[in-house]
């Protein structure tokens, strides 16, 4: 596996903390960062958010190739748009510097009537880091998502916790998927500069 393969970052649901781990590899890595979908909340987007935590001088934002204006899944904002996602025009951008790719939504999560993002993760020859977060249910999100990465025939770097640890979930996810334990982010009071950068000493890479 080539050490710059472009890292996507998916989750097992919204709201899960992609962008905050995003964040964090980014200022870790010192890499470059692209959120190819965007939907909803353009003046405050996830690349504006991300570019907001990172400290070094290195990184390089890439625009959107759909920067969609209502918060809903990318199929359904692209519809209201009047527009369709079409895979072709999501082009993996040119850079010699690692690249850290945030998904919309989980892999499943639909872009057109054909396609879903575990389709634009294969496209783009991507290896995977999911993140995962303790709550009723998220043992059966998180091995479902990581059932289909395999199916896929997609590399799985590993898993990250995000936010408060359950002990049996987490092992229970780990002993039973056999993927790399790849850290534990604990729940921050407050998301800044400072906190993002510290951060990256809970991630194993």
């Amino acid at each position: 596996m080539p050490d710059k393969q472009p890292i996507f970052i998916s989750g097992i649901d919204t709201g899960i903390g992609k962008t905050l781990v995003s964040a964090i590899l980014t200022e870790k890595l010192n890499a470059d960062y692209w959120k190819p979908i965007q939907s909803g909340d353009l003046d405050k987007s996830d690349t504006l958010k991300v570019k907001s935590l990172i400290s070094n001088k290195i990184t390089h934002f890439f625009p959107e190739a759909y920067a969609l204006t209502q918060p809903f899944s990318p199929h359904k904002s692209a519809a209201l748009d009047k527009v369709t996602i079409d895979l072709e025009n999501i082009v993996l951008p040119k850079t010699d510097n690692q690249l850290i790719i945030e998904g919309a939504g989980g892999l499943m999560v639909p872009l057109n009537d054909n396609f879903l993002i575990i389709d634009l993760i294969k496209q783009l020859n991507a290896r995977v880091i999911l993140v995962s977060k303790h709550y009723l249910g998220s043992i059966n999100h998180t091995l479902l998502s990581l059932h289909a990465l395999k199916k896929y025939g997609i590399p799985i770097m590993g898993v990250i916790f995000n936010g408060d640890k359950d002990i049996y979930s987490k092992s229970y996810i780990l002993d039973y998927s056999e993927v790399a334990d790849l850290g534990q982010i604990p729940e921050f009071k407050t998301i800044n500069k400072k906190t993002v950068k510290e951060a990256g000493k809970f991630i194993t890479l």
